[in-house]
């Protein structure tokens, strides 16, 4: 069964990825299509990114860093629960990103961005970031923005109960659940 990791990135200690990661969780392991882990950058303590060149010419020293290589190895897809952080994704989720490079080749992701603009300034740049690693960006994601996030950051209303993001994550995992596939299956053969 192919797997996706759901990437929390955000470490602050007041984030709020915690929920929109455990409901996309939810949403996806009820399908019964894959195997959905949530991963935690808290749990890759990553120093900024200082090694001689990319893990693709050369080995990776930082032992955190090799751990992270990984683990990223293991999935098939991606989920990347993002903020926007001044008009863009957080520092913590770039670093981890230039950690690892051929670990992410040819693997399609997917974005659940939360802010006032549902962080679509941030999932931009993290189509152009992704594409560089060579993955296959999804356009299809879902936005928490305005009054939903407010409601549920401020609110405490559970996620669950904003059935007007439904159809968003329905249509997100219909099509990471194509791609997945698509690329798995053309890994595979080559």
């Amino acid at each position: 069964m192919a797997k996706i990791g759901i990437i929390i990135g955000t470490t602050r200690d007041t984030r709020f990825g915690d929920r929109p990661a455990a409901w996309i969780h939810e949403i996806g392991q009820a399908r019964g299509d894959f195997e959905f882990e949530l991963v935690d950058l808290r749990d890759f303590p990553l120093p900024f990114f200082n090694e001689v060149a990319s893990n693709m010419w050369t080995p990776t020293q930082d032992e955190v860093g090799q751990r992270w290589q990984r683990k990223v190895a293991e999935f098939d897809g991606y989920i990347f629960i993002t903020a926007e952080y001044n008009h863009g994704p957080s520092a913590v989720l770039k670093n981890a990103l230039d950690f690892a490079f051929p670990e992410w080749n040819r693997k399609p992701v997917a974005f659940v961005g939360y802010g006032s603009v549902g962080a679509a300034r941030a999932i931009s740049q993290l189509e152009s970031i992704a594409t560089a690693l060579q993955m296959v960006p999804l356009s299809r994601a879902v936005l928490i923005q305005g009054g939903d996030f407010m409601a549920v950051r401020k609110g405490g209303k559970p996620l669950t109960e904003l059935a007007n993001l439904f159809p968003a994550a329905k249509a997100m995992l219909d099509d990471l659940a194509w791609w997945v596939q698509a690329l798995k299956t053309a890994r595979e053969a080559a």
